[in-house]
């Protein structure tokens, strides 16, 4: 009774919060319209396993089990839900589900018509997201649900005093694969045993994006024969303030930046910032881009594989919020660099410790770091090596959670 009147809260707060958000707003008509999705794609003579993605990192982490999943069980029909419109409007015609929508948020009206609709006969739970009358509707129905990638903490709510009802959410699980020792221990505390470390499957979902690599005509051209490109991706204005400055001091190296944010005004403030040649990679030619030194990467798509072409790269939002993905540069055995604030993250803790990764607290480590990087080649190998030797030692998860999975 008192997580559903905090969920009707949360509703109306949400309902309110999407007059003044086109982020949120696009999120509350995304939802209305999943039931009509629902109602138009689903084919009651199929069987669904539904995979639940918060957004689109999670989404990443699932990919790789649900195209494994397609190609070993074709008899069965995919079912992919969203919850943030940054996974659901970058991934809503995904080929790899038959059907794709927002989640309706977590009321017991919403998750009965969702049943009722969708029929799921097993379910994936993609690291985070734990909605109460879901789970516990999963549970009524015997539906098999398994937790994929998540890990636990202890300032988590299922482990503070006042989450004592909360916790009961996670025995609905049939299964949970976590990412560490220490997520057991703490399930273990509060009577979850049914738990198996599995680590990331992220590690091999970049394997497989490491393969898959679009080759860049424009790109190799702009790099040409310089062995000391940086890779600055995802990258926010303190990042900018970083790297750029010292990127016009050295003539010797060359720069690719794809921020974070692509707007106009966003790119014309990199620009500024620049004191020498630089083009656009929408706008460059052939011959435009042999003579820039700094390639700005203005949409979207290309990162994971331009990554291979740098000897180093810079991860950006280490000095806002939170980093951003340090696995798709480490695959391709390059050193990487990012801000402080990164603990949360377990492989960038990881790369820290193997010495692949080097964060970074301001412009004077950031500059001694890249000047070793420069004038010491040992040192940039050994470092790419050791960041791409961390991926390919963790992958394997897909594998652990196929062995223990029990299709219906």
């Amino acid at each position: 009774m008192v997580y559903n009147f905090f969920i009707c809260l949360y509703v109306s707060a949400v309902r309110l919060a999407a007059l003044f958000s086109k982020k949120v707003a696009t999120m509350v008509k995304g939802e209305q319209e999943a039931f009509a999705i629902l109602q138009q794609k689903i084919d009651p003579s199929a069987r669904y396993l539904w995979f639940h993605a918060a957004s689109l990192g999670e989404f990443e982490q699932g990919r790789p089990l649900m195209e494994e999943i397609r190609r070993l069980h074709p008899e069965y029909k995919l079912l992919l839900t969203f919850f943030s419109p940054s996974g659901y409007e970058v991934r809503k015609d995904y080929k790899g589900a038959d059907v794709v929508c927002y989640l309706p948020l977590d009321t017991p009206r919403n998750v009965h018509r969702f049943m009722e609709l969708a029929r799921p006969c097993m379910a994936f739970f993609i690291k985070y997201e734990f909605w109460k009358n879901y789970l516990f509707a999963l549970k009524d129905r015997k539906v098999p649900v398994y937790s994929v990638s998540s890990i636990f903490r202890p300032g988590q709510v299922f482990f503070r005093w006042y989450g004592r009802n909360y916790k009961e959410v996670l025995k609905c699980f049939t299964h949970l694969f976590v990412q560490n020792e220490e997520s057991v221990r703490l399930l273990r505390e509060i009577g979850v045993t049914r738990t198996t470390i599995v680590g990331d499957t992220r590690f091999d979902r970049v394997l497989d994006i490491c393969r898959q690599a679009k080759e860049l005509p424009l790109v190799e051209r702009f790099k040409g024969n310089n062995e000391c490109t940086l890779v600055a991706g995802s990258s926010w204005a303190p990042d900018e303030d970083l790297f750029i400055p010292y990127f016009n001091r050295h003539p010797e190296m060359k720069l690719i930046i794809a921020p974070h944010v692509i707007s106009d005004s966003h790119l014309q403030e990199i620009i500024g910032k620049l004191t020498r040649p630089v083009v656009r990679y929408t706008q460059a030619t052939e011959d435009s881009v042999r003579k820039a030194d700094c390639l700005i990467i203005d949409c979207f798509g290309l990162l994971s594989s331009i990554y291979r072409y740098g000897e180093m790269a810079y991860i950006g939002g280490g000095f806002g919020v939170s980093i951003h993905n340090t696995l798709e540069a480490a695959v391709y055995g390059i050193p990487v660099i990012f801000g402080p604030n990164n603990r949360k993250f377990m492989e960038a803790q990881g790369l820290k410790a193997c010495k692949g990764g080097f964060e970074v607290q301001g412009k004077e480590d950031f500059d001694r770091l890249m000047d070793r990087f420069l004038s010491d080649y040992g040192f940039l190998d050994k470092g790419g090596k050791k960041a791409g030797n961390y991926v390919r030692d963790h992958a394997g998860a897909l594998e652990k959670i196929l062995k223990t999975v029990v299709f219906p």
